[in-house]
């Protein structure tokens, strides 16, 4: 074992107290967010700086879960979520093991996608190509456009070359074909690739607002963040939260509001990510080198 000098022991703290105030950086917004949301409105007009409520008030969470339009937006983001991230997953998956084995025109099929990659058609022809497949104003315009990363099929790509040729020649003699070879021997070794490309795929579905603005027309098919942007840039808290219905007479005031409906917009994909914390570095890693 090899012994540290001073000088290597002062670069570890300096670079441990680096990290941590870009941590406490990193963790003053959701408690500046937090802090408001539970917060009176005189609390939030009396001070500018708030980073715990002197006065606990929940009427901001009362009034967006009392709203049956956030719940619905909540879930369909669950289902686009869910089920775009199993589509995600499993297009990725069988098309980066097709590209990895020897099959005719597989050059000429990875040049296709690292084209993709470096040019894409752009805003109004892909517009046109969803209103033409009928998926305009449904949630499958927010899935099946992005069913495939680029970047991500290549990466595991690379990962799937990585596994030693001789577990296939072993599975071929013994009989198995190439579905049952990928399903029970290439998935099982993939495991971490697969968690961590689920946890990009996964955000980048949560977080999607844009092309719910562009392909959704109905607002009780919009998203939580396409709510969640009517309620904090355009300042619509309640016509987009009421739909139709009769929430509070008095209701809280839009800072508090948009404040919790951050927070409840947040918290579920950071409760995700500490479950996949343990593949994501070893999932990119090991797709990232070639032997």
């Amino acid at each position: 074992m090899m012994l540290r000098t001073r000088q290597e022991k002062w670069m570890d703290r300096v670079n441990n107290i680096i990290l941590l105030l870009i941590a406490l950086s990193m963790l003053f917004p959701f408690l500046y967010i937090f802090a408001v949301s539970f917060s009176s409105f005189e609390d939030v007009i009396r001070s500018d700086f708030i980073l715990w409520p002197k006065h606990w008030v929940t009427d901001a969470y009362e009034y967006l879960l009392g709203s049956s339009r956030f719940f619905q937006s909540f879930f369909v983001t669950v289902y686009i979520t869910v089920v775009g991230t199993i589509v995600n997953l499993f297009f990725t998956a069988t098309m980066a093991y097709g590209l990895s084995r020897p099959i005719y025109g597989q050059r000429t099929l990875l040049y296709m996608v690292v084209l993709t990659f470096l040019f894409n058609a752009g805003l109004i022809p892909t517009y046109m190509i969803v209103k033409a497949t009928g998926l305009i104003n449904s949630l499958w315009s927010l899935i099946i456009p992005a069913a495939i990363s680029p970047f991500n099929l290549i990466v595991m790509r690379q990962f799937f070359m990585n596994i030693p040729e001789e577990l296939h020649e072993a599975a071929t003699i013994d009989g198995a074909n190439a579905l049952q070879i990928f399903w029970k021997i290439i998935l099982p070794l993939s495991k971490p690739a697969l968690a961590a490309f689920s946890l990009f795929y996964a955000v980048g579905h949560w977080n999607s607002y844009f092309s719910a603005i562009i392909y959704i027309n109905d607002p009780a098919k919009w998203p939580l963040q396409v709510m969640l942007r009517q309620i904090v840039i355009v300042d619509e808290a309640q016509a987009a939260l009421q739909g139709g219905e009769q929430l509070l007479v008095n209701p809280p005031p839009s800072e508090t509001i948009q404040m919790a409906a951050i927070l409840l917009a947040t918290l579920p994909i950071l409760c995700v990510y500490p479950f996949l914390q343990k593949y994501f570095v070893k999932g990119m890693t090991l797709g990232s080198l070639k032997e």
